[in-house]
């Protein structure tokens, strides 16, 4: 059983930290040739057809249950790094996230805060609209499987403050804000963290083609439920992908650095049975 409270039938770099996020519109990135694409939806998806060159990087392919049967925990920050050499990318790369903020339940949001964890020095930028604005623009898609550059090593300097355990949120108490962003009915409901408030992850974008809430948006979508954007956020889901993207909109809009709770109820209901 989760320990958790029992409801009766609810773009730059954030402040504290230098990873730099930034929106990129179709019709830009069709000129980064630079840019090494990396596609969050599901490697299904990707087969299917993805922007040209892109490398499939799914939260579920770098997620395990862990020894103690946490499950969704994303692989070591050393697996990592090796698996982001073999991409042919290094601290240092300059890298173009897509997704659709739908099939991967927001994996893209997943990845960005995944880099920005283990600590990724250059630039990092998000399709605006992803694949649907790609295709809405008439832009082309491929299946080719591209083949990465050289092996390169990554280096990872882990920023751990953008990532909490269960005992960090007991420990901590009411200072943090807790947001859960899972869904209501079915997971909110039932139980959730002592002291969260409710938004689910699909509250964090807008449109059909699922644009991030701007900053002014996300500001005012928190106060609604008496969040406090300037002071520690923590979001959490099942196993830190949808919250995930909730800290991807959070950074984009430049606030003060958020967490996302990686090991969600997975962690909590395990250390805390």
């Amino acid at each position: 059983m989760l320990s958790l409270l029992l409801l009766p039938l609810t773009a730059g770099a954030a402040e504290g930290t230098s990873f730099q996020l930034q929106r990129l519109d179709v019709s830009t990135a069709l000129e980064r040739a630079d840019l090494i694409r990396l596609d969050a939806r599901p490697r299904s998806h990707w087969q299917q057809g993805h922007l040209p060159n892109a490398l499939s990087f799914s939260w579920e392919d770098y997620s395990r249950t862990d020894p103690d049967g946490v499950k969704y925990r994303v692989w070591p920050p050393a697996e990592l790094a090796a698996a982001l050499g073999a991409c042919g990318i290094d601290e240092h790369s300059a890298l173009l996230l897509y997704g659709d903020g739908d099939s991967s339940w927001g994996g893209e949001g997943w990845l960005a805060w995944l880099l920005a964890w283990l600590g990724h020095q250059g630039p990092v930028y998000l399709l605006d609209g992803g694949i649907q604005a790609w295709q809405a623009a008439g832009a082309p898609l491929s299946q080719e499987i591209a083949q990465p550059a050289a092996t390169k090593t990554y280096q990872v300097t882990l920023n751990r403050a953008l990532n909490c355990s269960a005992s960090d949120i007991k420990q901590r108490g009411t200072t943090w804000q807790l947001v859960d962003t899972r869904s209501y009915f079915t997971e909110w409901l039932p139980g959730h963290l002592p002291g969260a408030v409710h938004l689910h992850w699909e509250k964090f974008f807008q449109g059909a083609d699922r644009r991030p809430l701007d900053a002014s948006q996300l500001r005012q979508l928190l106060r609604a439920q008496g969040i406090d954007p300037h002071q520690p956020v923590v979001y959490y889901c099942t196993g830190g992908i949808r919250s995930g993207y909730a800290w991807m909109v959070h950074q984009l809009a430049g606030l003060p650095a958020a967490i996302n709770f990686e090991g969600g109820t997975e962690e909590w209901a395990a250390r805390n049975h």
